[in-house]
């Protein structure tokens, strides 16, 4: 039987299973309903005025007018580079690219419709049967979720669709024999995918909060934010599996045949080429739309549960009116940056990549920092009757923005080809080889875990510094909404945040398609270039070019994952808060004020076992996670690698056949899927079983989570970081390559492969959608336990648990490298066949 029947079977199987489960819960489960976030109803915006006249609702109107701008600003960049200059022969290579990310694309959209139906099933045995929510509210939801999804999904699909124009142009623009477009092009790119990204999802919500009746207003953020969760964790962790299959069976080609990178003989090439924009495209993007939109969801929640109804539309429209200032300063920076740049390198025959990037991140957070406490002063002067609150909420939003330009300092302080960190990874490999390599790179990741858990430390102090003077009058609890505000600013600069993630992509690819077009070997090509382009092709400074901006985009797309990944962990200590209220209930006391129930909160402690437990367990399964998802990466490179090598053709050709190349696309996506499925239903059920098992073990659970899920992915990450650039400083300034020295850090760089482009990014959405979703499971089990299924609850605990269970035993018994010991021993023996 084929592999892609035996994956039709797998989810066949999963989809009738848990649908059986969750029927049998519809049926026994009943009582009376209880209060949720779908519940909440907003707040008239129209009944609260700000500067001047202007009303709530004016000013939230004029967001969806810059919304629509910065659509438009993004559409017209991404024709301009369409219509840039580019040979044939490196047009061709990049429409092949495109056409295979569209292909896995198209994949991955059916498999998330599966997870739907499962995730869809829980939202409807809980709302509509437990809450007993009217259908029109329920159906709300699931529709919500779909758009949700398609938000996810579209921003991801236009962001390999702008990536592969402009790697194309790139390569082509750098034989002008002038760096300065080699750099504008990518930016530019990201650039366009930023601003739809950012712009879409704020449109969105501005839809939700503007013109959906205000009582249907919680429904439609939940099931909003579930969608957007779950397609960004299957496009992430799918990609990030994918991209590091293809990677690694390139890469290694250079060692086993002594070939160049990116050599049109390897049908591994396309493959890995198709990879940069599943793995660092298609999941950045898809990832930092939803965390944009699931850390507003998060806000708007806890204002709603927290606040005092008086203030919630002040404090509403402060907060979208932040963001909607942030995307005109990103664009303003933007514009500003390339002025600048362009006046000083726009002629330079050299240019170092990294500083104009660097610039254009520090002027970004100064410019947003400053428009910060100007509107602020302008929109919240007098809140809740004091003077100082507007600068005091204004510079805890500032310790996120400040995060955005600080932590990609400290992170190139171990990834970037200049720093310390890295030229150790290189000096220890001369002499010790692949071995030094690997423990150099062991050594930057986890120094880079502690300086980053001091940075988020230290912006979360300064967080709590200032919520210590925010009233007890106008929210319970100010330190958990200042850290909402600190994950808020950290992507606050979201178009310029996205935009130097997606030039990496860009800039590999750009390489890629330069070896992959032949364009060296065409025939009279110089003189087709003069005649067509105006211009004499330099392919040394190109090649050059090419080579050196490679390095700035391994540095940039390092730097954007720990921001990221902060924001996923100081965001979810707010939905948490969420979890909080609802299981320990609010009360309120003589004096008027709302408060905690402190009674129920005694369980929030190290005394209540429970909780405990649930802080030893949330870190057995970021360890899992990490293993499942390179074990899911071994596999498929092992088979990737066997594909290849039985054939690869070097002589006689001179590039490899388009149906070798996609066969191995097959394989990448084959394995990627497998990988998902167990991955993504192994934390489905783990959830379940964990919110059904007791409240309090869960919320322990979900802490856990976050925090040794920050330090594993930063770890993970920035070791990866340091080992594919100590790779890049050897091939570019060291012009190394073929020597041992060279295959040394080849090895370092694809044991760092999915290190940082699998498991760590992966984390991010992990830890958010478990949160989002848990939201829902753990207020399903409580609504059972309150109508006397207490055995019923703990007894679906066990049945959820023991599903988990299958999917992580499958995670690797099911993933293995599975080659008879006798194709082993007969390895190199005339005739001797791969496995």
């Amino acid at each position: 039987m084929k592999p892609t029947s035996r994956m039709d079977a797998l989810r066949a199987s999963v989809t009738g299973t848990a649908a059986r489960v969750l029927g049998l819960l519809a049926v026994l489960a009943s009582g009376t309903a209880r209060a949720s976030e779908a519940d909440l109803v907003l707040p008239d915006f129209s009944q609260v005025t700000f500067v001047g006249d202007l009303n709530g609702r004016a000013l939230l109107m004029a967001g969806i007018a810059v919304s629509i701008f910065g659509l438009a600003f993004g559409f017209m960049q991404y024709t301009a580079l369409r219509n840039l200059p580019v040979h044939k022969s490196m047009l061709e290579i990049s429409e092949l690219i495109y056409e295979t990310c569209k292909t896995y694309l198209i994949t991955q959209g059916k498999f998330i419709l599966i997870l739907e139906v499962l995730i869809g099933a829980v939202m409807v045995v809980y709302f509509g049967l437990l809450q007993h929510m009217a259908p029109v509210k329920v159906v709300t939801i699931l529709v919500f979720s779909l758009i949700g999804i398609a938000g996810s999904y579209g921003v991801a699909w236009f962001g390999i669709r702008v990536n592969t124009f402009a790697n194309s142009r790139t390569a082509f623009a750098s034989l002008r024999g002038k760096p300065y477009p080699t750099y504008a092009i990518p930016l530019q790119a990201g650039m366009s995918i930023g601003m739809v990204l950012i712009s879409t999802e704020l449109l969105l919500m501005l839809i939700i909060l503007l013109f959906v009746p205000r009582d249907f207003a919680g429904p439609c953020f939940i099931g909003f934010a579930i969608g957007e969760s779950l397609g960004a964790s299957v496009l992430r962790i799918a990609g990030g599996i994918f991209t590091k299959i293809a990677d690694i069976g390139s890469d290694l080609m250079k060692i086993v045949f002594k070939i160049k990178e990116d050599d049109a003989r390897n049908p591994g090439v396309i493959a890995d080429c198709t990879g940069d924009n599943a793995g660092d495209s298609v999941g950045p993007s898809a990832d930092g739309f939803e965390t944009y939109g699931v850390t507003g969801v998060a806000l708007i929640t806890f204002i709603l549960l927290a606040v005092p109804p008086q203030f919630q539309v002040q404090l509403l429209v402060w907060i979208f009116m932040m963001r909607i200032v942030m995307v005109l300063a990103s664009l303003g920076s933007y514009g500003l940056n390339g002025i600048i740049q362009g006046g000083k390198y726009k002629n330079a025959d050299h240019m170092n990549f990294e500083h104009p990037l660097t610039f254009l991140v520090w002027l970004t957070s100064i410019v947003s920092v400053a428009l910060t406490f100007l509107v602020s002063y302008l929109l919240i002067p007098n809140l809740a009757g004091d003077t100082t609150l507007w600068w005091k909420l204004s510079a805890i939003i500032t310790c996120g923005t400040l995060a955005g330009a600080i932590i990609p300092e400290a992170i190139k302080v171990f990834t970037s080809t200049e720093s310390r960190h890295v030229r150790e990874v290189v000096t220890a490999s001369r002499e010790g080889g692949a071995s030094l390599n690997v423990i150099s790179g062991l050594v930057a990741g986890n120094f880079s875990a502690y300086w980053m858990g001091i940075i988020i430390a230290a912006l979360m102090g300064g967080a709590y510094f200032f919520s210590l003077d925010i009233p007890n009058a106008l929210m319970i609890a100010p330190a958990v909404f200042a850290f909402g505000l600190v994950a808020f600013g950290f992507l606050g600069m979201g178009p310029v945040t996205i935009a130097v993630d997606s030039y990496g992509p860009v800039t590999d690819n750009a390489q890629s398609v330069y070896e992959l077009s032949l364009i060296e070997n065409v025939p009279n090509v110089k003189a087709e270039v003069q005649k067509d382009f105006g211009f004499s092709p330099d392919f040394e400074k190109g090649k050059e070019y090419l080579e050196e901006n490679d390095g700035a985009g391994n540095t940039f797309k390092a730097t954007a994952k720990p921001v990221l990944i902060g924001t996923a962990v100081v965001g979810a200590t707010t939905m948490i808060f969420s979890i909080i209220v609802i299981l320990v209930g609010i009360n309120t006391g003589a004096d008027g004020l709302r408060v905690l129930n402190a009674a129920n909160a005694a369980n929030l402690s190290l005394l209540h076992a429970p909780f405990l437990l649930g802080l030893v367990t949330g870190g057995a399964i970021i360890y899992w996670f990490s293993g499942a998802s390179m074990q899911a990466v071994s596999t498929g490179a092992y088979r990737a690698v066997e594909f290849i090598k039985a054939n690869i053709k070097l002589e006689g050709v001179e590039k490899a056949s388009v149906e070798d190349s996609k066969r191995v696309v097959e394989i990448c996506t084959q394995y990627a899927q497998k990988g998902m499925l167990n991955i993504f239903l192994g934390v489905f059920f783990s959830t379940l079983a964990f919110a059904f098992l007791e409240p309090y073990f869960f919320v322990g659970y979900l802490i856990s989570i976050a925090i040794f899920g920050l330090y594993q992915a930063v770890f993970m990450a920035n070791a990866g970081g340091a080992w594919d650039n100590a790779k890049k400083l050897v091939e570019t300034e060291l012009k190394a390559k073929g020597t041992d020295l060279h295959a040394a850090t080849v090895v370092g760089d694809t044991v760092g492969d999915p290190f940082k482009d699998t498991s760590s990014v992966a984390l991010n959405p992990v830890i958010k959608f478990t949160t989002l979703f848990g939201l829902l499971a753990v207020e399903l089990a409580v609504e059972l336990n309150a109508s006397g299924r207490g055995t019923f609850t703990t007894v679906l605990a066990g049945v959820f648990f023991i599903a988990s269970m299958v999917f992580v035993y499958r995670s690797f018994y099911g993933m293995r490298i599975e080659t008879p010991m006798s194709a082993i021993a007969g390895e190199g023996k005339p005739g001797m066949k791969p496995a």
